[in-house]
C-alpha cells in the first residue's frame, strides 16, 4: 500500500483549500472524508513510468513528428469493467490509430478516454422529466446512478471506491494488450480531472516529483479551467501530460496565462489545448488564440475537438450533426496551417457499438434507434473512421 509522501500531504492541504467548480452536493461531509482517507491509502492506479512513457510519444507530437487520436465514452459506466468491452474499446482506438499512423506515415499516439470517466461535468444541476418531476443531475457513475429517480440521483461518496475499482480492473486488462507492442503503440487511460475528492488523494510522490496516479493523461475542462481554482493547481502540480479544453469564452490573454501556468519550463509535449469552439465559431476565434500563444505562450500541443461545440437536438435527442464536426476538423487545420502550428490530432467521442447517435444534416428523418449513451451523443465505428479520415485528407 502507498501512504501519501510529505510532499503529496502538502500538495492535498493545498489543493482542499482552492474553489473547485462542478462538484456534487455530497450530503454526507463525514463519508466523504473518509472515503479521500481510504483513497489515499490505496495504491496508485497508474505508475509514474507509464505517465514518462506516454510524455514521450507526447513531446513527438509535439515537435511535429507524430500525431494523437484521443477517444472513448462520453460517461464510462460501472457495468462495462469487463475484460471483453474494454478488449472491444481498446480494439477501436488501436485500429484508428492504425489509420493515422498509416495515412500519415507518422506515429501515431494513441490515448482512451478510459479507466476513470466516471464523472461529467454538467451544464444545470439539475434535469426535468417530461412529467415535470425534477432531481439532480446524471454527473457519471462516480457520484450517482443515471435511473430517473430522486434516490438514485443523490450523490454518493462511497462510488468513488466503486470507481477506483473499475478503473483498476479496466487498466489490467488495457496493460494486458501493451503485451509485444513498442511503447508508442500503446493505448493509454485518460479522463476529466473533475471530481476532486478523487483526483486529490491519487496524487503520488515519484522519483521525478508528484504525479497523478489516477491516469497517464488528464484533462481540464472548459467548466473548470478558472485560473484560480483547484483543477488548474492539480494539474500545475503533478508531471504527468495535461490538457486543457479551450471553448468559445477563452481569451487570447487566458490561453496565454494558462499555457505559461501548466508550462513554465516549456517542456514539449506537457500540455495540450483541447480546441472546441465549434464550426460557427472556429474561423472567427482560434486565430487570435494560436497567434497569442505561439508569440507569448508556452510550447502547446494543438488538438481538435469537434464534438463538444457541435450539439443540437432533433426530435427529442442530443445529437451532433456529421457536417459541422468534418466543417470544425477542416478549419483547425486551416487556422493551424495558416500560422505555421501543427495540427497535432483529434480528441472524439466514441465507441465500438454501431450506435445511431450521430446523425447527418442530409437525412430527411434522422433515426436514433439505437441510442445507448447515458449523456451525450457518441461516434461510431464507421463514422469514427471517417472522421480520422477526413482528418488526414486535409492534413
Amino acid at each position: 500500500m502507498h501512504a501519501p509522501t510529505m510532499h503529496t500531504a502538502t500538495t492535498y492541504a493545498s489543493l482542499s483549500g482552492l474553489p473547485a467548480a462542478q462538484q456534487p452536493y455530497w450530503p454526507d461531509e463525514a463519508v466523504l472524508e473518509e472515503v479521500e482517507r481510504e483513497l489515499a491509502a490505496l495504491p496508485a492506479l497508474t505508475t509514474e513510468d507509464e505517465a514518462v512513457d506516454l510524455m514521450r510519444g507526447m513531446e513527438l507530437v509535439a515537435r511535429r513528428s507524430a500525431l494523437l487520436v484521443q477517444g472513448g465514452d462520453c460517461a464510462e459506466r460501472f457495468h462495462e469493467a469487463v475484460p471483453e468491452l474494454v478488449r472491444q474499446k481498446v480494439d477501436t482506438l488501436q485500429g484508428l490509430a492504425a489509420i493515422m499512423r498509416a495515412g500519415s506515415r507518422s506515429p501515431t499516439v494513441a490515448v482512451s478516454r478510459i479507466a476513470g470517466q466516471y464523472g461529467k461535468p454538467r451544464s444545470s444541476p439539475f434535469e426535468t422529466e417530461d412529467s415535470g418531476r425534477r432531481m439532480p443531475s446524471y454527473c457519471g457513475d462516480a457520484v450517482n446512478d443515471p435511473e430517473f429517480d430522486p434516490t438514485a440521483r443523490i450523490p454518493d461518496p462511497r462510488r468513488l471506491v466503486t470507481a477506483y475499482e473499475c478503473s483498476r480492473l479496466v487498466l489490467s486488462e488495457l496493460r494486458r494488450s501493451w503485451s509485444g507492442r513498442p511503447i508508442l503503440e500503446r493505448v493509454y487511460a485518460s479522463h476529466e480531472l473533475l471530481l476532486m475528492p478523487y483526483e486529490r488523494p491519487l496524487v503520488r510522490e515519484g522519483a521525478r516529483g508528484a504525479y497523478s496516479g489516477s491516469a497517464h493523461f488528464g484533462w481540464i475542462g472548459e467548466r473548470t479551467r478558472r485560473a484560480d481554482g483547484a483543477h488548474i493547481a492539480l494539474a500545475r502540480t503533478v508531471h504527468n501530460p495535461v490538457g486543457v479544453k479551450l471553448g468559445p469564452t477563452v481569451s487570447p490573454e487566458d490561453a496565454v496565462e494558462l499555457s505559461r501556468t501548466l508550462n513554465p519550463e516549456g517542456v514539449p509535449g506537457r500540455l495540450t489545448f483541447i480546441v472546441r469552439f465549434g464550426a460557427k465559431e472556429v474561423d472567427r476565434l482560434l486565430p487570435p488564440v494560436v497567434d497569442a500563444v505561439a508569440r507569448e505562450g508556452a510550447p502547446v500541443v494543438w488538438l481538435c475537438d469537434p464534438m463538444h461545440g457541435n450539439g443540437v437536438r432533433v426530435r427529442g435527442h442530443k445529437t451532433r450533426l456529421i457536417e459541422p464536426m468534418r466543417a470544425e476538423v477542416a478549419s483547425f487545420i486551416r487556422v493551424l496551417h495558416a500560422r505555421g502550428q501543427w495540427p497535432g490530432g483529434l480528441h472524439l467521442e466514441l465507441t465500438p457499438d454501431p450506435v445511431t447517435e450521430c446523425v447527418s444534416e442530409r437525412d430527411e428523418e434522422p433515426s436514433f434507434t439505437d441510442y445507448r449513451s447515458t449523456c451525450d451523443p457518441r461516434l461510431n465505428p464507421e463514422q469514427s473512421a471517417d472522421m480520422v479520415s477526413h482528418f488526414l485528407s486535409l492534413l
